[in-house]
């Protein structure tokens, strides 16, 4: 936003920065905080804090001080963030996902070399998991957490970890649990998806799904054509107990088979034409079939008569190719329409408007700061940033303006 424009929602924004950071006890928190999100709205090329400092005429070190050596509860001004961002975008879904930060040197918390989705390839760089809710029209992250690859919980990192403050309990954990966690977390202040979506690189790991379940939670995760299932008639029978030791588990004849052969055998013929989303120049659609599957592996764990649960297996297969071209599983109820299955299948594209938006025009990877805490800090203000161009936009697709 140009310095007028600021100008002109200024009581907006006086409202919504003290709505936000009502949980910080001191006042000079709490206005710094309003200060620190004024930064991110003002238009700018570089959204870190020293030409922030400048562009709001004020001491660099107040913006520092406040994000990395300052005590406030980052949780509570997420959670304050979390239920806002829920009634302003009325979510039909969840999306799960992770973004890339690159970096030049090695003292920011949790930079390693690693792939990145981002970069498209393995670079040096941070990554950050996040939650988001996401309508057709809207949507804004609900939490984040930086991931520390293993290589951070090293005897020999002991050093780097000091200096970039991160707390003692804080080690290497997989993505898909960082994303059960922050989950966690929003159920404790009252938030849970009425579905949630992600990409293959956490639904094709099943201890993520399987903690979905074990939470109740519903879900349309894309998965890789090589998962392997078993047919929907499959029965398990019982093997022949001898009599000796524990009576052997009910289990299935069949060979799970993957979920590409699953659909080929099938045919394209058994599916149908949906379409998902109507566009601003034409109606999104595409061929989907979808089949009712019992997904194989160790988990989920059989019911005592050895059946697996059924669950909705989806795959796009577009006019002139000779096989799928991406897949899906489900546990959402069985009288679900096909077009809403799609349609959440395809909910994940608004993360990536969301990125776009948090990095182009409010600095999402301008941090400089090598701290855990301060990491945190600046993404949840970011966060803030982009909440309220949400709450202030004519037009639920119109450009972040900042």
């Amino acid at each position: 936003m140009r310095a007028g424009e600021l100008a002109a929602c200024r009581v907006r924004l006086e409202e919504f920065t003290s709505e936000v950071f009502a949980p910080l006890v001191r006042r000079d928190q709490r206005e710094k905080g309003a200060l620190y999100v004024r930064g991110l709205l003002l238009e700018g090329r570089r959204k870190s804090m020293q030409p922030m400092a400048e562009r709001l005429g004020v001491d660099h070190q107040q913006l520092q001080q406040f994000m990395t050596s300052s005590t406030w509860p980052v949780q509570d001004v997420r959670a304050r963030l979390a239920w806002r961002a829920v009634r302003a975008v009325r979510p039909q879904v969840w999306v799960v996902d992770d973004t890339g930060f690159p970096k030049d040197g090695r003292a920011s918390a949790g930079v390693a070399r690693q792939y990145s989705g981002t970069l498209g390839k393995v670079g040096n760089c941070q990554i950050g998991v996040s939650v988001h809710a996401a309508s057709d029209t809207a949507s804004c992250p609900l939490a984040w957490r930086l991931f520390l690859p293993e290589s951070w919980d090293g005897s020999d990192m002991a050093g780097r970890r000091k200096a970039c403050r991160i707390p003692e309990d804080e080690h290497h954990r997989p993505k898909w649990r960082l994303a059960l966690d922050m989950l966690d977390e929003l159920a404790g202040a009252g938030l849970r998806p009425a579905a949630l979506v992600a990409d293959a690189g956490y639904g094709a790991n099943a201890d993520f799904r399987h903690g979905l379940e074990d939470r109740g939670l519903g879900y349309v995760l894309q998965v890789k054509g090589e998962l392997t299932a078993h047919p929907e008639d499959a029965e398990p029978h019982q093997p022949t107990y001898g009599g000796l030791g524990p009576r052997p588990l009910p289990r299935y004849r069949t060979r799970p088979v993957s979920s590409r052969e699953h659909v080929l055998t099938a045919g394209r013929q058994q599916g149908r034409s949906v379409v998902w989303r109507k566009g601003s120049k034409a109606a999104l659609s595409s061929h989907f079939v979808l089949l009712r599957v019992r997904l194989a592996g160790r988990r989920p764990k059989p019911a005592e008569d050895g059946t697996i649960p059924l669950t909705w297996l989806i795959a796009q297969w577009p006019e002139g190719e000779d096989e799928p071209t991406k897949y899906w599983v489900s546990n959402l109820p069985v009288g679900i329409p096909a077009k809403d299955l799609v349609r959440l299948a395809k909910a994940r594209w608004r993360i990536e408007h969301d990125y776009r938006e948090l990095k182009t025009a409010l600095g999402l990877d301008h941090f400089e700061g090598r701290s855990f805490t301060g990491w945190h800090r600046h993404v949840t203000l970011v966060t803030a940033a982009h909440l309220f161009l949400t709450e202030q936009r004519r037009t639920p697709k119109a450009p972040a303006r900042a």
